[in-house]
């Protein structure tokens, strides 16, 4: 039995004061001090972990002025606060002990466009991709871009003045700002946008925050411009803090100060809403994927591809495609990066050209081909080939692949793996090769593995050493790493800090500004003079005596090396996330973790409940309980009445309100619909269904279960014995009561009915109801290719029967005589609510069955994707060798498998104008990313055109969208996806191959939609 957990980092009284206060006061956003949610703000994308005393949820500007206006209040003097967008910083921009101020949330508004002046005005909190979702109509783009487009906010663009692909062209966040708005530590609103003449004279006189803010601005501005020209280096990233380079135009008396509010990463204020200048969308496109024998080849090349004009050149090398291979991305973009025959592709250059003119832009590129055709005809400059792409869907998945880079090479290997502290280092182009090659000799020294990508042209490479940080000497490399490599950017007159913020390496500042040092800690001064907002970073007030934080700060080893190694390893898919936040993506079409979408709570996440399991382990550790050894005697032990007693015990205990951490974590565990999108989107692979699985069963070996969990649990056994009787099982559910009894009781709500007629009263006469093994035995090899096995499952058998007894006439249609296996429990459900000990005997059972049948070379069919990979999965993880090698196949698959020359296509033509709609089950499309493609392929064969639609989870994802709890949450997140197409398609053209999906559309539209094997049916 696990223990109690108990310690959840108590917050100071002045703090829980504060909070107190604030809750009663005009503050209308959410307060959030439970110890899972300020774990949820403890880690960013970076090796660091500080855990907050709160986190707040500001719903405006106003609501930050309440916050700080109170803290003004001598009795809170002590208090911090933190800024905080999508989390997605490298260097631990975010983290801070005190108050995380969270402006994602609920300040994500789209507030006005201007396309007359071409410019957008939106909240702090709006994700980048949102904001060019919403241009991209209007034939314009947000051009600065980043690999974390899809989760970062534009108030941390703004606070790391953020740039990425294309910045030679379109510049840094900095470069789009056309004004802030901004609230200052004291409470004071602040707008700002360049000013001179008279209202420059005005703001210079205002006797307030702003007035001081001011005119320290301006004199130093005026004073030491000689000092910045000298001192801030001559790059396109000249992110360095506190910009006072571009602060102030001498030639026209102008002051900007949202100059310096850019890249300050939340030191100087709360950014509230950005006024942003927009770029019209480039008509025409095209890359060359130009491959190279070489890393090195590819980056002393990549001046001879700036020199064609071009947009970009991005610079991938071979252990970051390699991972890349390893990935689902692969199977998009493969096509566009095939092997050369012959030749070690070792080296990418993706070199972009967008314009508007169609023929300036093929004359560009059709110059650049020529060019290359030279060198591969001379064998020079390492290139081994090319390839060009101009279709628009292509480049965006070949940036996708790109972008995915930071985090695939999170998913290296071993203990060691790559990890942001160096990782954004800029010097002068002209420089990057040599320099790299030198940088490349220092981790070789170090004996350390590493990848490499970046964006070439602007001498900004992403080099990610592999540590191992739960080891305390490779916490002490990190710093020795770091002095070096400040060192070796400073000989090539770099930065180390050139686009991703210094965070926690501000520690490096005052030896880089030598004399303006003094200046910089000014501006902190005029700005937060107490040095109360994000404290530490990027510089402190002049003559504070405060302290800058340190690479040397908190990391998550430090917490990880508490957890003994082989619990570690057993639980890396939980503790290897690092923090790439991939799952906070926006885009509701992404079938990528539907509860954080709809519940906007990061605890809510992959990356929120694999901290909090990273967190209870270490906890267990403290208490020197081995969750492992646990398992096992779960999965050997039988019912023990001194058990059970305990059980009821610490229940009551939990009803009580007595504390436990193991409830905070069961709380997320509860929100997890079980898609496992997570373990194929995620490019680290975390696969929280697994260890969600894993936990509740040791939570359940303190805590006794509800019925709900033996509801849903044990599907499987009653389902069969409820068909029996399904039109007076029916005639119950239907009744209003009986539903309120069964969410009173049980929990759960809109409980399905059942099939009627039911699957064997709806092939009566049909030879599929009558397997025989021994027959199938005694026939030849011949006969059996005739025939195939269908595998039941529990919900199309016994809740949607007329899917299994279309594949049944399906088969029959095509030639072939289908049998009905006798139904084995699959075993999903228990695997679901953390019944492990029962689905290990499931799978077992029902595996050795399938082994048996399998034998006969007679191939197997399921209807349902979750429950077939299910087979492929959890089966694996649970039975390991002992699973066998028995294959069952998706409808699709087997379909496809058949000789073409079997499937009519040529007898069926259909209106090329009346397309079927596919929308897949998240499961099915994440695991196999095939699945869009393959039912097309059918469906072609079949004489139809069929297309998918985008889509994310629909929302019940097995029996979520049934639990009382989460009802409102399934009705959600179907509405973030699934309701806008099927309100706007045919719904009888429209397909979904999941049970959930169709039980979901028929709840929420009232009509039950097809399963792909019937229209192929139909079309028969």
């Amino acid at each position: 039995m696990i223990p109690r957990l108990d310690y959840q980092d108590s917050l100071s009284s002045t703090t829980l004061k504060f909070l107190d206060v604030l809750g009663r006061s005009a503050f209308r956003g959410d307060i959030e001090k439970s110890y899972a949610s300020r774990l949820a703000m403890a880690t960013d994308n970076s090796v660091y972990q500080v855990i907050p005393e709160a986190v707040l949820y500001p719903r405006s500007a106003d609501d930050i002025a309440v916050m700080l206006r109170l803290a003004q209040e001598s009795t809170y003097a002590c208090l911090s606060f933190f800024p905080r967008g999508g989390g997605t910083g490298t260097n631990g921009q975010s983290l801070g002990g005190g108050i995380i101020v969270d402006l994602s949330r609920h300040m994500n508004q789209i507030m006005e466009i201007n396309l007359e002046a071409g410019w957008v005005r939106a909240q702090a909190g709006v994700v980048k991709d949102q904001l060019n979702a919403y241009l991209k109509p209007h034939g314009y783009f947000f051009s600065p871009d980043l690999s974390t487009s899809n989760r970062a906010t534009l108030g941390g663009m703004v606070n790391t003045d953020a740039s990425g692909q294309g910045s030679l062209v379109y510049g840094k966040t900095s470069d789009h700002v056309l004004g802030l708005k901004a609230v200052l530590e004291n409470g004071d609103l602040m707008s700002t946008e360049p000013v001179n003449g008279e209202r420059l004279a005005d703001k210079l006189a205002l006797k307030n925050r702003e007035g001081e803010i001011y005119r320290t601005l301006y004199r130093i501005g005026r004073e030491r411009r000689a000092d910045i020209e000298a001192t801030f280096p001559k790059l396109n990233r000249f992110l360095t803090g506190y910009d006072l380079k571009h602060l102030y135009r001498p030639d026209t008396d102008t002051l900007d100060v949202s100059r310096v509010l850019c890249g300050s990463e939340g030191s100087l204020g709360f950014i509230t809403e950005a006024r942003l200048n927009i770029t019209p969308i480039p008509r025409y496109r095209t890359l060359v994927n130009v491959k190279y024998d070489s890393f090195p080849s590819a980056l002393r090349n990549a001046p001879f591809m700036v020199e064609a004009h071009a947009l970009s050149v991005e610079t991938v090398d071979s252990r970051v495609l390699g991972l890349a291979r390893a990935d689902i991305i692969w199977h998009s973009v493969k096509e566009f990066i095939q092997e050369v025959p012959g030749k070690d592709l070792q080296g990418l250059n993706i070199v972009e050209f967008a314009d508007t003119d169609e023929a300036e832009h093929q004359a560009k590129v059709a110059e650049l081909c020529r060019r290359i055709d030279g060198l591969l005809a001379s064998g020079e400059a390492g290139v081994i080939g090319y390839q060009v792409c101009s279709h628009l869907p292509s480049i965006e998945t070949i940036y996708a692949m790109r972008k995915k880079s930071v985090g695939l090479l999170g998913n290296a290997e071993g203990r060691k793996k790559p990890v942001a502290f160096t990782e954004d280092t800029a010097v002068p182009p002209e420089s990057l090769a040599d320099f790299i090659m030198e940088f490349r000799a220092l981790l070789d020294d170090h004996g350390l593995d590493y990848g490499m990508f970046g964006h070439v042209d602007a001498g900004v490479l992403h080099v990610r050493p592999a540590l191992d940080l739960c080891d305390p000497e490779q916490e002490v490399l990190l710093r020795r790493i770091s002095d070096q490599v400040v060192a070796l950017t400073a000989k090539y007159g770099g930065l180390m800090w050139g686009e991703h913020g210094k965070g926690f390496r501000s520690e490096y500042s005052p030896a880089f500004f030598g004399e303006l040092w003094e200046e910089l800690q000014r501006v902190k001064g005029a700005f937060d003079p107490q040095n109360r907002i994000n404290p530490g970073k990027i510089c402190v007030p002049y003559g504070s005596g405060a302290e800058l934080v340190s690479v040397d700060g908190p990391k998550r080893g430090k917490f990880d090396r508490q957890i003994p190694i082989a619990v570690r390893e057993s639980y890396t898919r939980a503790l290897d996330c690092n923090g790439n936040g991939l799952c906070f993506t926006f885009e509701t079409d992404s079938p990528m973790c539907p509860s954080v979408k709809i519940s906007r709570d990061r605890r809510h996440s992959p990356k929120g409940r694999a901290g909090l399991m990273r967190e209870w382990l270490r906890q267990l550790a403290e208490q020197g309980f081995d969750p492992l050894s646990e398992e096992i005697e779960l999965q050997s032990g039988g019912l023990r009445i001194k058990s059970i007693v305990d059980k009821v015990r610490n229940t009551v205990a939990r009803a009580r309100g007595q504390y436990d951490f193991s409830h905070e974590v069961m709380e997320a565990m509860e929100g997890c619909l079980a898609c496992k999108a997570c373990t194929s989107q995620c490019p680290i692979k975390v696969d929280v269904p697994t260890f969600r699985a894993r936990f509740m069963q040791l939570y359940h070996s303190r805590y006794l279960r509800g019925p709900k969990d033996y509801f849903v649990g044990t599907v499987e056994s009653y389902a069969p014995l409820l068909a029996k009787a399904p039109k007076l099982v029916n005639f119950f559910l239907e009744k209003e009561w009986a539903q309120k009894a069964t969410e009173k009781s049980i929990g759960m709500v809109d409980v399905p009915l059942l099939s009627v007629p039911t699957l064997a009263e709806s092939l009566r006469d049909h030879r599929a109801r009558y397997f025989d093994l021994a027959g199938l035995e005694a026939m030849s090899p011949e006969q059996r290719q005739k025939v195939v096995l269908i595998v039941q499952d529990p919900f199309t058998s016994y809740y949607d029967a007329p899917v299994v007894r279309d594949l049944v006439k399906l088969a029959s249609k095509l030639g072939l005589q289908p049998y009905l296996l006798p139904f084995k429990p699959n075993g999903k459900p228990q695997h679901v609510k953390g019944f492990l000990r029962a689905f290990a005997r499931t799978a077992a059972s029902s595996a050795q069955f399938l082994n048996k049948v399998a034998g006969l070379g007679i191939p197997m069919v399921g209807v349902d994707p979750s429950l077939v990979l299910c087979y492929r999965d959890e089966y694996v993880k649970a039975l390991g060798s002992a699973r066998g090698d028995f294959q069952v196949m998706l409808p699709q698959e087997w379909l496809l498998s058949l000789p073409v020359e079997s499937l009519p296509a040529a007898e069926v033509k259909e209106e090329a104008a009346q397309p079927w709609y596919l929308f897949a089950h998240c499961t099915e499309k994440t695991a196999k990313p095939s699945t869009h493609g393959d039912w097309g392929t059918l469906f072609s064969r079949f004489g139809a055109r069929l297309q998918p639609v985008s889509v994310g989870c629909c929302g019940m994802a097995g029996t979520y969208g049934h639990d009382a709890k989460q009802v409102e949450n399934s009705r959600g997140i179907y509405g973030l996806s699934w309701a806008e197409p099927l309100a706007r398609l045919p719904k009888e053209r429209c397909l979904a191959t999941g049970y959930s999906c169709r039980s979901q559309v028929k709840r929420m539209e009232g009509e039950k939609l097809k399963h792909p094997v019937q229209a192929l049916l139909e079309l028969l």
